[in-house]
C-alpha cells in the first residue's frame, strides 16, 4: 500500500508531524486543518507503512490512530519507540475507551486525544507533546491516573531491568546519581531531549511519576 504513503520536503522551524491512520479522507482532512501550522513530513494507512514512514522521516510527533490494519498503533509504537526514542507520539482516535487509552499509553504514547477535537487544540497538543508534556483530553486522563495508581510496580530489581533498554539502565543510573539532563547528554553524547525521553520511557516502564522517585527506586535496588 505505497499508495497511502506521501513525504513533504522541510519546512524550516515548523514541527515535522506524520499522520497515522487508515482513512485517507480523515488524513486529508487533517492536512487541511493544521497543515500550514505544522510541516506533514509523511503519512500512512497501516502498520507497516507507518513503521517505514516512521523510520525514514525520523518526524518530532506521529499523529497515530488506535485502529489500524496490520496489528493497530500499538504495533507501531512497538516498534518504533525504543528505536527513536526522539519521536513522539500522540494518538489520535474516535474511541475513548479505556482500554484503548492505556494500551497505547503503556506503549510509549505521550498523550491521547479524541477526533472531535479542534484544528487549533490539534496544533496545540501536537506542539506540547513535542516539548515534552503528556497530553490527554479531560476525559482520558481520568483512564490513564486509574490505570497507574492501580498498577503494581515491579518489585525485582532484575525483572524490572529487563524491561529497559542498554541505553536507558545508563541514563538511569546516571539520573540516580544526581546529574543533570544537561550532563547526562554531555556524557553519554545524546541531545537533552533524547535524554529527556529515556527518563520517560523509564518512568513508565518501572511506574514512578519523577526523576527523585527513579533516583529513590534505583538506590533501594542497589542499581546505582
Amino acid at each position: 500500500m505505497t499508495d497511502d504513503v506521501t513525504t513533504t520536503s522541510d519546512a524550516g522551524a515548523l514541527l515535522r508531524v506524520v499522520l497515522v491512520d487508515d482513512h485517507r479522507l480523515f488524513r486529508a482532512g487533517v492536512r487541511s486543518e493544521i497543515g500550514d501550522r505544522v510541516d506533514i513530513v509523511g503519512e500512512a494507512g497501516d502498520v507497516d507503512e507507518a513503521v517505514r514512514v516512521v523510520r525514514s522521516t525520523r518526524p518530532d510527533v506521529v499523529l497515530l490512530d488506535v485502529h489500524l490494519p496490520g496489528g493497530g498503533g500499538r504495533a507501531v509504537l512497538d516498534a518504533c519507540v525504543d528505536e527513536l526514542p526522539e519521536v513522539r507520539f500522540l494518538a489520535l482516535s474516535v474511541s475513548d475507551a479505556a482500554d484503548d487509552v492505556i494500551d497505547v499509553v503503556r506503549g510509549g504514547a505521550r498523550g491521547y486525544v479524541t477526533k472531535t477535537i479542534s484544528g487549533e487544540d490539534l496544533v496545540d497538543a501536537v506542539r506540547r507533546v513535542a516539548d515534552g508534556d503528556a497530553v490527554f483530553s479531560p476525559r482520558l486522563a481520568g483512564f490513564v491516573l486509574d490505570a497507574f495508581a492501580s498498577g503494581e510496580v515491579v518489585d525485582d530489581a532484575e525483572d524490572a531491568l529487563d524491561v529497559l533498554s542498554p541505553r536507558e539502565r545508563e541514563v538511569m543510573r546516571l539520573i540516580a546519581r544526581g546529574y543533570t539532563y544537561r550532563e547526562v547528554a554531555r556524557d553519554l553524547v545524546l541531545s537533552v531531549r533524547t535524554v529527556e525521553t529515556h527518563v520517560s520511557s523509564v518512568l513508565r516502564k518501572l511506574q514512578l511519576s519523577n526523576r527523585h522517585e527513579l533516583a529513590k527506586w534505583a538506590k533501594a535496588h542497589r542499581v546505582v
